[in-house]
Order: C-alpha cells, then structure tokens, then sequence
C-alpha cells in the first residue's frame, strides 16, 4: 500500500500561537493534551526556524560551489517581478575579428606588407587621373597559431675535425643560449601561469611532456623561485606605494600551508591560515599586493600602514563588517560593503521574496546611481553630491522600513530576515560612508576579484608546500595582479625585471608596472 503524501502547511508563529489559543478556549482537553500540543508547536517553529537558515547556508554552499550570475537585481529578483530599469551603457563594438578587435593583440608579432604590383607614386590603375598616396591606417588580418607556453630551440652545432692533428673546432650558440638555459621569458611565463591563472606546476609539466619540451615540476619551481629573488625589489617598492592609497579595500580567504598543518604548535593561540588581498587606490595607480600566513587581514593591513608617510591623511579603509578586518592602531575611515549587506537578503529571497525583492529593488537604485556616476567620468566631489540628492532618500526610507519591521515583530529577528535587517541597520553608518566622505566606495568587489587569484590557486594546486612557496605565490600575484589594474602586460613586464636585475636593485620605485618602460628607455638611450 504506498504512503500517502503529508499535505504540506505553513505556519508563522502568529498562526501558531492562534492555533493553540483556540485549543484552550475550546477547554476539551486535558493539562497533558496541552503540554503536548505546545511542545508540538514549538517544535513546528523552531523546525521552520532552523530549515530557513539551512536553505541560507546551502543557498550560500551552492553558489560557492558551481558559481553564480553576479547578484544584480535582474538575477536574483523574482522572474515574474521586472528588474529596476538601468541607464543604458554605451558600448563600442570592434571592429571586426569577431569579440576582440585586432587592436586587442597587443603581444602578437606584427608583419608590415606591401603590396604584390603597386607602391605610393604610382599613378592609380583604376583611373588616368589619380595618384596612390598610403593610408595611415593599414588594413588587417589575424592569424591564431599553437604553441607550447614553453618553446625550446635546438642549437645544432657544426663541428670540424682535422684529419691531421685531430683538432675539432665546433660553431659558437647564440650569446642567449650560452648565458643562460632558461630565457627570462620562460621563467616569466611559468610564474603567469601558475600565479595568474592557476595551473599547477604538474599539470604544465603534463602539457610541456606532450608536446615534446619536457619541463618536470621541480624545474619549474626551481626557476620561478630563482626569479622572484631577482625582481623582490619591484615587490617591496609596490608595497611601499601601496601603503600610500588613499583608499585602501582589504579582505581575506583561507589558506593552506602543509609545513605549518605538520608542524603546527598546540600551544599556539591562531591555528587557521589566511590570504590577505589588499587593493590600494590613489588618483593615479591601482595596487594588489598579498600577504599569506597566520596573520588576518586586519593585521597584515596594519602591517602595511606601518609604511605610510606620517603627513598623508588617515585612508579610507573598505571591508566587509568583521572585526579583524579592521587595524588595531592606525586610525581609518572605515566603511563596510554595501554588497555584503545585500548577499544577506539575497540568501533568504527563497523563504521572504516579497521583503527581499524590497530591498534589493532599493539597494538597485543606489547602485545604478554608482554606476552613474562611473559612466560620467564625475569627480568625487560630484559623485558624492550625486550619492546625497538621489541616494541618500532611498536608504532613509529603506532604513525606517528595516525599523518598522523589528519594531512591530513583522520580522522575526532570529529569521533569516531578521539577522540580514539586523546586520543592514547594525552597520547603517559603515555601509553608507559613500554618503557623506568624498571618494568612500560603495563595496569591496575590487578586493574580492582580486582574492579570486588566490581562490583559483587554491583550487587548483589545493596549497602550498612551505612558507617560502607561499611568499613566491604572493610575490607574483601582487606584480601580475597590478599589471592587469594597471592595463599592462604582465609578461612584458616580468620579462623585462628579470632581465634588468641589476638596474632593479638600483632603483627599484622606477621599475613599477606604469614606469618600467619609461626606465627602459631611458637605460637604452641614455642621451
């Protein structure tokens, strides 16, 4: 005989406490028939109570596991429910060659053709009258080819032999091939592959294998790590800039460093190691530098701070609402992201859609006031104005509605809604910053698309081996990642230091991503 279906009901806890009251104003039950419908009832509540926080936390489990769309309004809002209309984004299509434009190869070989029959001068084919004249702008076409990230080159040698004496005189390598085996470009594009886009050293040894220039795993490390020592002065340069940002987003993610789970103390107090990202921002510069050990991000931030000139201003520091997040000694204009506070509604919409949908409607306005702001190219001082006639009215009304839910239970507060009320109105000054200080962000997604090199690490080499490994790793994630803020090609770049060492060490603050070739030409036209 199949189980019959329960049929499914919800109840709040007005409805709960309805049920019961009806019970006993019906008085057919004994004191014990009524203990037992109360215990049922707490029971339902609190059975419903942890399932909502259980939907949450696997809401928030799914998306870190298999992604998600980005949380815009359009995606997380009911699909019967229209997102907030968003001011239309002017967007320039390439030209040709399909979704990057051949201005986009930037690293690929350039060859200069001319044309099979005719040059500048000639009179034109096509009419008596004319004269050809070349167009500043050449006609293009691409052309993709396959390769190993690592090529080699086989020199062959020529060797004679005297039939007489038995001399042999055999042909001289390349000046390159004879100093040194491994070019600089490799060594530059092994730390970009595994540092920048997370390919462990095993897996591009599997690839350079099947291609036939074998490259093991130890080699790879044994040369990126001779690297880094070579351009670590371009790395503490970068952090010394870094410190001086007017701006500073910080943020952490776990870590894993097998010689410290091996040997961890028992009588050490901090057990869990992290990866600090830090992203600095002047007027002129974007920085990303990384820090990895037991230190929080908090601690590595005031770590840097300890750097920053004395005259410059208190920075504005962004960061989600954790307390160790914050430096203990060096004042700054603390914000909390605005994103965060948004996520908490985001991962209770499946249980409260119709107060979620509210706030992240509201909270759309404000951002699209951001992005407003972004497309204009306005000041700080203009953003900020903007913020506080078109903003500054939504989060009020968004503020006295979290209120009245609380303070008329329309909210439970141990609710998934509640906390996520809770922690917008706990934070209400934090989260609004951008409201009244010129230049404070609205969140920290800069920060968080920078500790993504250090997640996709983590994902795809699981840890790191030693201490040492993991300050190489933050080496080349600060140089690579600045590159990529500062619009520059890392392998260029990384290139050019380790082929520059000595000029490096010299004077390392003119060898930084938005510099280096100003210094470059400068060494190699020094009239």
């Amino acid at each position: 005989m199949a189980t019959k279906k329960p049929q499914r009901i919800t109840l709040d806890k007005e409805e709960l406490k309805a049920f019961k009251k009806r019970i006993r104003e019906r008085g057919a039950l004994c004191d014990q028939d009524y203990q037992f419908i109360d215990a049922m009832t707490d029971a339902v509540e609190a059975l419903t109570q942890a399932l909502e926080n259980k939907r949450a936390s696997v809401t928030r489990l799914a998306r870190y596991l298999f992604g998600a769309p980005t949380e815009t309004a359009k995606n997380v809002l009911p699909k019967d429910e229209p997102p907030p209309e968003t001011p239309p984004t002017p967007r320039k299509k390439s030209p040709g060659h399909g979704r990057n434009g051949n201005r986009a190869f930037t690293g690929g070989r350039r060859a200069k053709l001319k044309h099979e029959q005719l040059k500048a001068g000639d009179p034109c084919p096509a009419c008596p009258r004319g004269t050809l004249y070349e167009l500043a702008l050449p006609a293009t076409t691409i052309h993709l080819e396959g390769s190993a990230p690592i090529n080699a080159t086989i020199y062959e040698l020529e060797r004679l032999r005297c039939n007489a004496c038995g001399m042999i005189f055999t042909a001289s390598a390349p000046d390159d091939a004879c100093l040194q085996k491994y070019a600089d470009s490799a060594i530059a594009m092994v730390a970009i592959l595994k540092y920048g886009c997370g390919m462990p050293f095993y897996r591009l040894g599997k690839l350079q294998k099947s291609v036939g220039i074998p490259l093991a795993p130890s080699t790879q490390w044994e040369i990126v790590d001779a690297g880094a020592e070579i351009v670590r002065p371009s790395f503490e340069a970068l952090i010394d800039q870094a410190a001086q940002g007017k701006v500073l987003h910080n943020d952490d993610t776990t870590m894993k460093i097998i010689s410290f789970l091996r040997e961890s103390d028992p009588e050490s107090e901090r057990k869990g190691i992290f990866t600090t990202g830090i992203v600095s921002l002047s007027d002129e510069h974007r920085i990303a530098v990384f820090f990895t050990g037991h230190h929080h991000a908090g601690e590595n931030l005031e770590e840097l701070l300890r750097r920053r000139a004395h005259a410059l201003q208190a920075p504005i520091q962004m960061c989600d609402a954790l307390s160790r997040n914050a430096p203990k000694t060096f004042q700054t204009i603390l914000c909390n992201c605005l994103t965060h506070a948004r996520r908490q509604f985001i991962d209770v919409m499946e249980s409260f859609p119709e107060a979620c949908s509210h706030v992240i409607r509201q909270l759309a306005r404000v951002y699209q006031n951001d992005e407003l702001a972004k497309q204009q190219a306005m000041t700080p001082e203009q953003r900020l104005a903007l913020h506080q006639s078109q903003s500054a009215p939504v989060l009020e009304e968004l503020k006295q509605w979290g209120e009245k839910q609380l303070r008329e239970n329309l909210a439970e507060p141990a609710s998934g809604l509640g906390k996520a009320i809770n922690y917008l109105l706990k934070h209400w000054e934090k989260l609004t910053r951008f409201l009244t200080v010129v230049g404070a962000p609205i969140d920290n997604n800069i920060c968080e698309r920078a500790l993504k090199h250090a997640v996709l690490h983590r994902k795809n080499a699981y840890h790191y081996k030693t201490l040492h490994g993991a300050a190489v790793g933050d080496l080349f994630m600060s140089l690579i990642h600045t590159c990529e803020l500062s619009g520059e090609n890392p392998l260029d770049y990384l290139t050019t230091l380790l082929a520059h060492g000595p000029e490096l060490r010299k004077a390392p603050t003119g060898w930084l991503p938005w510099n280096y070739r100003k210094s470059l030409a400068e060494l190699n036209n020094p009239s």
